[in-house]
């Protein structure tokens, strides 16, 4: 037989070197999908993908997965203690807002300027 058949072990090694550089040195794919009848634009898709490993996309700047809070236990805490507190003051402005509706004359007191 003339034609070689590669070791499957060769062929896995070979993949892992071609993904350990692509994971070193990252791999950007960018594209635009756009949707015409008429010369009208109907619809526009932008399609980005970047293939990197962790450290290199924290190198970059790129770390958004620690914000998300579908993907980030403290990321979610931070979500629901962010929600609580705004809730949180709403009731205190109400409140306060009630408290000047009540009282009229101790507005009028406190902007008075003292002599």
């Amino acid at each position: 037989m003339n034609g070689t058949i590669e070791p499957a072990y060769r062929r896995s090694t070979g993949l892992v070197d071609v993904l350990d550089r692509v994971l070193d040195k990252g791999l950007v794919i960018a594209g635009d999908i756009r949707v015409s009848l008429a010369e009208v634009e109907l619809l526009t898709i932008r399609i980005r993908l970047l293939v990197c490993s962790i450290d290199k996309a924290e190198q970059i700047g790129l770390d958004w997965w620690r914000n998300d809070p579908n993907l980030s236990v403290a990321a979610r805490r931070l979500t629901l203690e962010n929600d609580s507190l705004r809730q949180e003051i709403r009731s205190l402005q109400q409140k306060v807002a009630a408290l000047e509706i009540g009282a009229p004359g101790a507005r009028r007191r406190t902007r008075k300027s003292s002599p």
